[in-house]
């Protein structure tokens, strides 16, 4: 036995032990100070030594418990019979399955430790009696039980959010939370940051944009988090992959729809999602000598694909694999199947004027569209109104016991996903003149220059540039056969019969 000897009485030595977690520290009753004054009162009454105290700041509940742990860790290797004090049983723990009770009651039960629970009135060494033992197992149970109540009031608590659509915690950057008059609270788009938000998704579509270069043209701006600092690489990934901006909250890996406003259309966070996949896959590797035409034609005869080889070191033919068996290899020169190609290249070459007067024509439409799409995006907005007036009134029917959850859940889901069609056309409609000009400013200026790049160009880009322009390729005999792609079909057909110009 490890005691001292002290004016011939033997003083055994004491542990202290206090633990708060962090839903208990605002309780005055169990506090860290509280808990080791009683506790050093206890030792002092009984006459032990205390030789450690120890102020654990951590939940009993969990798994991982470092600071116990160490404090386990020295109980372990002590030399003396030693008396470990808690408050109560709680204060131990409140997992009656953690392997930290089951060691301490084995020292206790081995005579190496005495565990004293002093509020509990209660001692653990190994000549305890069978309604010791039942009192200290009713003590684990009730602490489980108090967490697992705790636990089980916080989840209804979170689960009745998530049924009406609301957020619990700060609300992503884009956004803002908000106290409503009533005390309760929501979340709304972020004046100051939801166009740059907007901007970043924008950008990131496009498959031309890293998260590197998104971050440098967010630092060019000024960006800035709600705390001042500039944006990391990692905040912008996680905005990028998070739904919540087009009206969807993603809860331990499961979506729900919210009653917020979106600040962005579904279509573009999942084009968003679809580059951000491309990145993943792994790049094919290209054979050592680049070739315009490879895996671009397919033979009109058997359907296999038309293959390069090089002759005397420099001329490059091509023809079909005959994999099928079906075809007498004929090799066609590079240089000959890019005759049609060069022809087609210059139909695409619309004089100046023939140009200008297109332009003016779009102009003239365009005005019309945008009348059209203020008028539907009007009528848009009324709808999403509506539907949100909807959605308020049917919860304070829910409150009011008016309607079942079923029903409110029902009811709520369907109007947030018709919410959403709603802002997904809405965006569709303000984009639309934009794109309209844009898109039609983008054929023009290649149609313009599609000779000039092609010759200026090397064969990666090259074959970029076909890839676009052309689709069925097939070599019949010796003939290259293709079909352009729309618009650059008609350009060419109007550019050989004046007269369709205007339409």
């Amino acid at each position: 036995m490890l005691y001292e000897e002290s004016k011939n009485k033997l003083i055994m030595k004491a542990v202290i032990f206090a633990r708060v977690s962090t839903e208990e520290q605002k309780e005055a009753g169990n506090s860290l100070p509280a808990q080791i004054e009683r506790l050093k009162t206890y030792c002092k009454v009984r006459g032990f030594e205390i030789v450690k105290t120890f102020s654990i700041d951590e939940s009993a509940y969990k798994t991982k418990r470092d600071d116990f742990d160490t404090a386990l860790d020295f109980l372990k290797t002590a030399k003396e019979k030693i008396v470990v004090c808690f408050d109560k049983v709680d204060r131990f723990s409140r997992n009656v399955f953690d392997k930290r009770v089951a060691i301490l009651y084995e020292m206790a039960m081995q005579d190496k430790i005495e565990l004293h629970f002093t509020s509990d009135n209660l001692i653990i060494t190994p000549n305890i009696s069978a309604t010791e033992k039942f009192h200290f197992g009713m003590n684990l149970g009730l602490a489980k039980y108090y967490s697992d109540a705790i636990s089980d009031s916080v989840k209804r608590a979170n689960e009745t959010k998530i049924r009406n659509g609301e957020w619990a915690g700060m609300a992503p950057i884009g956004y803002i939370n908000q106290d409503l008059p009533d005390g309760k609270k929501t979340v709304v788009p972020d004046p100051d940051r939801t166009h740059s938000i907007v901007r970043m998704f924008e950008l990131y579509s496009t498959g031309q944009h890293s998260i590197k270069s998104i971050k440098q043209e967010m630092d060019k701006i000024g960006f800035t988090t709600r705390t001042g600092k500039k944006l990391t690489t990692s905040l912008i990934h996680r905005t990028l992959k998070n739904p919540f901006y087009y009206g969807v909250m993603k809860i331990k890996s499961k979506e729900y729809p919210h009653r917020y406003e979106p600040i962005i259309p579904q279509w573009l966070f999942d084009k968003c999602q679809a580059v951000t996949a491309s990145y993943h896959k792994k790049p094919f590797k290209a054979l050592a000598k680049p070739f315009i035409f490879r895996g671009l034609i397919r033979c009109d005869k058997c359907g296999c694909l038309i293959t390069p080889e090089i002759k005397k070191g420099k001329y490059i033919y091509y023809s079909c694999t005959n994999y099928k068996g079906m075809c007498d290899r004929v090799w066609v020169p590079e240089k000959e199947l890019l005759k049609p190609i060069y022809d087609t290249l210059k139909a695409l070459q619309l004089p100046k004027d023939t140009l200008d007067s297109l332009t003016e024509e779009l102009k003239k439409i365009g005005r019309n569209e945008l009348k059209y799409h203020q008028t539907n995006i009007t009528a848009l907005k009324t709808e999403y109104d509506l539907i949100e007036n909807r959605i308020s009134k049917m919860y304070e029917d829910k409150l009011d016991g008016s309607i079942t959850h079923e029903m409110y859940d029902k009811k709520f889901k369907a109007y947030k996903e018709k919410q959403a069609e709603i802002f997904e056309n809405m965006n569709a409609h303000s984009k639309a003149d934009e794109e309209f000009y844009l898109t039609a400013d983008k054929v023009f200026s290649l149609a313009k220059r599609a000779l000039e790049i092609f010759e200026s160009s090397k064969v990666p880009e090259k074959r970029q540039l076909l890839s676009f322009l052309l689709k069925n390729c097939k070599l019949k005999g010796e003939n290259l056969l293709y079909e352009l792609n729309s618009p650059f079909d008609l350009l060419v057909q109007a550019s050989n019969n004046p007269m369709w110009l205007r339409d």
